[in-house]
């Protein structure tokens, strides 16, 4: 079993998989980062400073101002704000491997066409089998 596992393990294919899970988490972290340090602060200053990440709704009778405020008094909250930023992170990883694939897409060879299977035939051009040697439409003989 243990051979078995070895064998399955350090095929190219797992190892293909494994650099990708590892490469796609570090890609996952830096367009998080570029989202919420990057993209938001623009669109957030474009409504009237708003800080996306601090969004939340109270979920209690407590007054709080801030998200902080909520966490130090344990206050439960949605932070539909966070979400937001998810969301946008979320489009944008998307779009990045959809442009990838796409591009991986163009650089692979299409397969050869498949050979034809039938041919016409010359005196009444309806399609035969290529090995035939007589037209069954008009019975006519077919040089080889």
């Amino acid at each position: 079993m243990w051979k078995e596992f070895k064998e399955f393990a350090l095929k190219g294919n797992v190892m293909d998989m494994a650099v990708g899970i590892i490469l796609g988490a570090a890609f996952g972290k830096i367009v998080s980062s570029f989202v919420a340090d990057v993209i938001m602060p623009p669109i957030g200053l474009l409504l009237g400073k708003m800080d996306f990440s601090e969004l939340f709704i109270n979920l209690s009778g407590k007054s709080v101002a801030t998200l902080a405020e909520a966490k130090a008094a344990g206050v439960p909250v949605i932070k539909y704000g966070v979400f937001i930023n998810t969301i946008v992170d979320f489009v944008i990883i998307a779009f990045a491997i959809f442009l990838v694939v796409r591009q991986l897409n163009r650089l692979q060879k299409a397969p050869p066409p498949a050979p034809p299977h039938t041919k016409d035939c010359p005196h009444c051009y309806s399609a035969i089998p290529i090995k035939a040697t007589r037209c069954p439409q008009c019975t006519s003989e077919l040089k080889g």
